[in-house]
């Protein structure tokens, strides 16, 4: 596939709004002083990033994130894995981060699946588990079976069917995305939050505004082809979802986790969409079960 083919839309809305991200991005990241910056990988969809943190003997973990999320705002929660095995963070590209700026044209899950293939090889090389969240769970979903992975963790997952929407979601999607503001980017959060986890300032409320001012969002993945997930059936997958998640919410992933990977649905009580960032205790205990 050529770039022409494969690169669509930027994510950035201008060339400021890019540096503003990106320089954010690496100042959080920075924080971390144990973070390895690791060599950036050339795929069909672009430069990619990745980061380390170096851990335990256990099988390595490799995290993807959601849809508007990043290695940034995933390393303090996956670091809560590193007493057990390394943990390896990655950008998505085509989302706000470090990884490239431009958007999957066309059939997004097939592009992004070529580019999990590409990718796995590059930071692993030896059977790993996938934590993915969100969006970063039909991208791996998307991908092919391999050796190198000993198992997946799919949280709040993407691609098995489509998000629910509501009134309620409009009426903190649309102010949000016209006038960003930290009040707004709150009123969104706590909509995606679990009841424990909603706050009268969000903590991720800046970042939130930062996305909607500078970025253009993207419309949620829809569900994967079925030869894709039969794919995954028997291969040691694990879904998991909050309660309180408004947008894969336990009844809607019942029937495709089971219809499509031969699985039941973990369900995080108290948790909604963020259930990664809410309890990554919860996380890591679901990763173990994978390495015991």
């Amino acid at each position: 596939m050529t770039e022409s083919t494969v690169h669509g839309a930027r994510v950035y809305r201008s060339e400021t709004a890019e540096r503003t991200v990106r320089g954010w991005c690496e100042e959080r990241l920075a924080e971390f002083v144990d973070l390895q910056i690791l060599p950036e990988i050339r795929t069909s969809l672009g430069p990619t990033r990745a980061f380390r943190f170096e851990g335990g003997p256990g099988a390595p973990v490799v995290v993807f994130s959601g849809s508007h999320f990043n290695s940034a705002l995933s390393a303090s929660p996956a670091s809560d894995m590193t007493a057990e095995r390394d943990v390896i963070l990655v950008d998505l590209p085509g989302q706000p981060g470090l990884s490239c700026d431009r958007r999957p044209r066309g059939h997004r899950a097939q592009a992004y699946g070529a580019w999990f293939d590409e990718v796995l090889p590059e930071l692993v090389d030896r059977p790993a588990i996938v934590m993915a969240h969100s969006l970063g769970a039909a991208v791996a979903l998307a991908g092919t079976p391999s050796s190198l992975v000993k198992g997946m963790v799919v949280v709040n997952p993407a691609g098995l069917t489509p998000a629910a929407n509501s009134p309620e979601l409009m009426r903190v999607t649309l102010p949000w995305m016209i006038g960003p503001s930290e009040g707004k980017s709150t009123r969104l959060l706590n909509f995606m939050s679990g009841p424990d986890f909603r706050y009268p300032v969000h903590p991720l409320a800046h970042w939130m505004t930062m996305v909607g001012k500078y970025c253009r969002t993207s419309l949620a993945q829809g569900p994967l082809p079925t030869e894709s997930l039969l794919a995954w059936q028997r291969r040691n997958v694990t879904v998991v979802t909050g309660a309180d998640d408004v947008f894969f919410s336990p009844a809607r992933l019942h029937g495709p986790a089971r219809r499509f990977l031969d699985t039941d649905v973990v369900v995080l009580e108290e948790a909604g969409h963020l259930a990664p960032y809410e309890y990554p205790e919860r996380i890591r205990e679901l990763v173990d079960r994978i390495d015991d």
